[in-house]
């Protein structure tokens, strides 16, 4: 049994909850055609860019998230402040429609979540300021010189945590003691910061004596024809990693796994909720909560510059029981008393 203190895994508020069915209506606010005049009455406006499906719940949940923390603030859309959204679903080609759509409107701050997101808005203005949302090694990707002092106009909530890959390696192992090889899946092009992830992952692997396989997945295609060879050999299993390609397509990923009967670790918590097997990850929506401060703050004058990149402070490990006992797993006793939210 690894102990908790291996895994680096955070003590639970409790024991088990039970799963929450959050319904949320959402997306853009309709604007009247007097968006000049709203600006000229002092309304201030944010641009949204996200690598993310507008009618996706989870979506919508974070930016309800966003929402919420700024009318904590004291800023309500519509009244005193007018967010305009992209939502580009995965596809790279329109993020950057979008990031230079935004832009042209002159907003007075971007938000842009996931890499690709930001890289695309980093590319169009190098004025305007940007907020980032779930970024991985912002540094290495040449988006602000250091997580103390960004500079530029970039600064934001970064999520990458090198002991991750062993986690998920430890996690599994512990719901599926017999593996004995595991395929990592993502998309290069929304996941560029994929050697990273990688790099730890076979480190555990090969601790956990566990054979790292890494397949490159674009489309639904892809993602069939990896998790489908992956189940013509005995005790494999599958990391999806963190990627919003991964995140648009979870469906089809839990879904075929299902159909494989393959033990499966994600990163987003949602892909727990949504019947995969197990995730741990950061609590996105409570970094949404704190993009909103950071928004207020650079509203109200101050330079992404001086704003240090922010590291996760939640984690959250979710394990779906009723999909662990479908793929006749059994979850010892300490493990599933060390998760943050039990599904059954």
């Amino acid at each position: 049994m690894l102990p908790r203190s291996w895994l680096g895994l955070p003590m639970p508020s409790h024991r088990l909850k039970r799963r929450d069915f959050i319904t949320l209506l959402g997306g853009a606010t309709a604007w009247p055609i007097a968006g000049r005049a709203q600006q000229s009455a002092g309304i201030r406006r944010v641009g949204v860019l996200l690598n993310l499906s507008e009618n996706d719940v989870e979506a919508q949940r974070l930016i309800k998230a966003f929402r919420d923390g700024l009318a904590q603030l004291g800023w309500a859309d519509g009244r005193n402040l007018r967010i305009d959204y992209r939502w580009a679903g995965g596809a790279v080609d329109r993020i950057r429609t979008f990031a230079k759509e935004l832009v042209e409107v002159s907003p007075d701050i971007m938000v842009g979540y996931a890499t690709p997101s930001v890289a695309a808005l980093q590319q169009e203005t190098r004025s305007i300021p940007i907020v980032f949302l779930s970024v991985t090694d912002p540094v290495g990707q040449g988006l602000v010189a250091s997580l103390a002092h960004p500079g530029g106009n970039i600064t934001g909530f970064a999520v990458f945590e090198l002991s991750l890959g062993t986690k998920w390696m430890g996690a599994l192992k512990q719901i599926a003691p017999s593996l004995k090889r595991v395929t990592t899946i993502f998309n290069p092009k929304t996941a560029p910061y994929y050697s990273l992830y990688l790099d730890a992952i076979e480190k555990a692997a090969s601790s956990f004596g566990v054979e790292p396989i890494v397949v490159e997945v674009h489309d639904d295609a892809d993602i069939e024809r990896a998790i489908s060879t992956l189940s013509r050999e005995p005790d494999s299993g599958l990391i999806a990693m963190p990627d919003s390609f991964n995140m648009v397509h979870r469906r089809t990923i839990i879904a075929l796994v299902e159909r494989y009967r393959l033990p499966a670790m994600y990163y987003f918590p949602f892909f727990a909720r949504d019947g995969g097997l197990i995730s741990y990850g950061p609590d996105e929506a409570d970094m949404f909560r704190q993009a909103a401060g950071y928004v207020d703050r650079i509203l109200k004058g101050a330079k992404a510059s001086d704003l240090p990149v922010q590291q996760p402070t939640k984690y959250e490990l979710v394990i779906n029981l009723k999909t662990a006992k479908a793929l006749g797993l059994t979850v010892p006793e300490p493990f599933l008393q060390t998760a943050d939210e039990v599904i059954e």
